[in-house]
């Protein structure tokens, strides 16, 4: 009785994890370039009551044995990298990534981060930055008297320059494409970083190697489905549920066993 108020105490620990996951998806269903987080859980430690036997001259063999199971514990939280909705904006520095890839950015301690929030901006040194002040990578640089801006679907970014009616190119946008996503770690912020479970990143202009292509004044929304959400928040809420009733039936039970009394 006292592995089985364990087992389920187990039970609801990670039911309170899934419970959390679904609710910060909830959360970020409006935030731009947002993943989805799924989580995955495995059995615990089996105890062996009787194993199973091999024939013998004493007896019949037993094909199958008597296992009892410990529980169950979440193994991981992974990112759902399918492709959210796009949302028009019209503004000239939104991007989004149709296909696989993410955008380069150098984060505050100088490493490089990796995002999909388009949603980009210039700061006071002219450079294409994010919302959160991080420039993108390779580094692109508008001049003061640029009057208007052209993203190209390759990545290359055009300019016209007050007094001019040419283009002029200023610079080219780059993706990294990773052969498991799901191996980078989020930072926060729309960021992620590569702590080597992804892969190296493959680098290649927008619509090369299997990139995804940039579309100019648009951005992708989060990939989160409420109802699915609703969904695994009332099984999360339910998991829990008949794990603390087993825990009470446990205790009922312990009971009693405690209140029996020789005759």
């Amino acid at each position: 009785m006292l592995r089985a108020m364990r087992s389920a105490a187990s039970g609801m620990r990670a039911q309170q994890l899934y419970l959390d996951t679904v609710a910060h998806n909830l959360a970020n269903v409006n935030t731009v370039g947002f993943k989805a987080n799924r989580v995955g859980f495995e059995d615990l430690l089996y105890q062996t009551m009787t194993p199973v036997s091999a024939p013998s001259g004493e007896g019949a063999a037993r094909p199958t044995a008597i296992q009892v199971g410990h529980g169950s514990r979440p193994t991981d939280t992974s990112k759902l990298f399918s492709q959210g909705d796009t949302e028009v904006t019209g503004a000239p520095l939104d991007l989004v990534i149709q296909g696989d890839g993410f955008f380069q950015v150098q984060l505050l301690d100088g490493t490089t981060g990796y995002t999909r929030d388009g949603s980009f901006h210039v700061d006071g040194a002219g450079r294409l930055v994010t919302s959160q002040g991080n420039v993108v990578q390779p580094e692109i640089v508008f001049p003061a008297d640029a009057s208007s801006v052209a993203i190209q679907p390759d990545g290359r970014v055009l300019i016209e320059q007050a007094g001019q009616n040419t283009q002029s190119e200023v610079g080219q946008i780059l993706l990294a494409r990773f052969v498991n996503p799901a191996g980078l770690v989020a930072e926060g912020g729309n960021t992620y970083r590569d702590t080597g479970g992804a892969g190296d990143p493959q680098l290649a202009a927008p619509g090369d190697a299997g990139i995804g292509q940039v579309i100019q004044g648009a951005l992708e929304r989060s990939n989160v489905e409420v109802v699915e959400e609703m969904v695994n928040m009332i099984l999360a809420q339910r998991a829990f549920e008949v794990s603390s009733k087993a825990i009470k039936a446990a205790d009922d039970m312990m009971g009693v066993a405690a209140s029996i009394r020789p005759a």
